[in-house]
């Protein structure tokens, strides 16, 4: 362990200030956890005036979503719609722990469902190795299409948002000339056009037949990986703290410029598992037609609304897989299903709104307290 590294070092220094007592960060926590139920609160009785607004029963449309969501169809679909979303909001998340904003996350993972389903369908395999070829297929071409906006930021200093933003609409036509000149199976006719299904080898068991697949499994774990390498490892240190300041963090002998580039590799990387759940359980292809898309942006609000905490992004996940399953209901009672998008557009535009205010009588307050100690002491 080097002098820097050393807790009375620099490294230690900066670990303090970037982590703060233990009573500290709890009370924190609590706090935010506290704002962020109460923003949902007013989320949905902001929702509730609308609904009456518009001449519509906001207790019938809650009391049928409950109902509905209720029922053990529907929190399967739900788990299911998490699945993707708790990919995409960790592939979020990790950018953001270093004050980098990955919006590519959209093309990077349509681009590694392209590849890893054309991949897979060329290789034969026994299952225990051929499902985890695809994921590592899907974990390489995601960093890869990610890793362009890193070397471009720390290279060229453009910004990610442009970057990441451009590479977007520049994945979507390299997808479409790729998939019609080289991956398309012209043997399938019509509009449902797919590259070679991929054989049983290469299909994700279901946990409950027909209803939910094993990458709900592989989703919790790449959430709990999250969890392990950014708050309980020497890198998550470091990638935390070049986010917080990366002044300080070079000072202590943090390359700024390495953790860009290694933060955007292993955001593509997890954003390449985002369609997985389709390619491997579901379409067992990659199709225009037959690979969800907009979990790429849907990632950010979940990722804001679990505040890029681990727990908060699998709960926030959860919860808009619970409205999306319950939104075809809806009809039923009369009810517009577009609610449920206003509705979580309202809860992330409140929690962000709540919890910055909550985040700054926060700060207030320490300022504040640490004003009165030194002039405790300085008396």
């Amino acid at each position: 362990m080097t002098e820097r590294e050393r807790p009375g070092g620099l490294a230690g220094l900066l670990s303090r200030i970037t982590t703060g007592s233990d009573a500290t960060a709890l009370r924190t926590s609590l706090t935010t956890v506290g704002s962020s139920l109460a923003a949902v609160l007013i989320a949905l009785t902001i929702s509730a005036l609308l609904l009456a607004v518009t001449g519509k029963n906001p207790f019938d449309a809650y009391a049928t979503i409950i109902e509905t969501g209720a029922s053990g169809n529907k929190l399967l679909e739900m788990l299911r719609r998490a699945t993707p979303l708790i990919f995409s909001a960790t592939a979020v998340a990790i950018g953001f722990k270093m004050l980098i904003f990955n919006i590519g996350v959209e093309g990077q993972y349509l681009f590694a469902a392209l590849i890893a389903a054309e991949a897979g369908s060329r290789v034969s395999l026994p299952m225990v190795l051929h499902i985890p070829f695809i994921l590592l297929v899907a974990m390489i071409a995601g960093a890869f299409w990610a890793s362009i906006a890193g070397v471009l930021k720390v290279r060229k200093n453009v910004h990610e948002v442009i970057s990441t933003i451009m590479l977007n609409y520049i994945a979507l036509s390299v997808i479409q000339w790729m998939f019609d000149n080289f991956f398309r199976d012209d043997e399938i006719e019509g509009l449902n056009i797919k590259t070679t299904l991929l054989p049983e080898s290469a299909r994700m068991p279901d946990i409950v037949d027909g209803r939910l697949n094993g990458m709900f499994i592989v989703a919790l774990a790449t959430v709990a990986g999250f969890w392990v390498l950014v708050y309980r490892s020497r890198f998550g240190f470091r990638l935390r703290a070049s986010g917080f300041n990366a002044t300080a963090a070079e000072t202590a002998g943090i390359s700024a410029r390495t953790m860009t580039i290694i933060a955007m590799v292993l955001s593509g990387a997890v954003a390449g598992m985002i369609a997985m759940s389709s390619v491997l359980g579901e379409a067992y292809a990659y199709g225009p037609n037959a690979t969800p898309i907009g979990f790429g942006f849907a990632g950010i609000t979940v990722a804001l609304l679990g505040r890029n905490h681990p727990v908060g992004i699998v709960v926030a996940a959860l919860l808009f897989g619970f409205l999306d399953s319950t939104s075809a209901e809806l009809q039923l009672a009369d009810v517009p299903n577009s609610i449920v998008k206003v509705m979580q557009s309202i809860i992330v535009l409140t929690v962000v709104i709540v919890n910055e205010a909550t985040i700054r009588r926060l700060n207030e307050r320490t300022a504040e307290q640490a004003r009165a100690q030194l002039a405790g002491a300085a008396a």
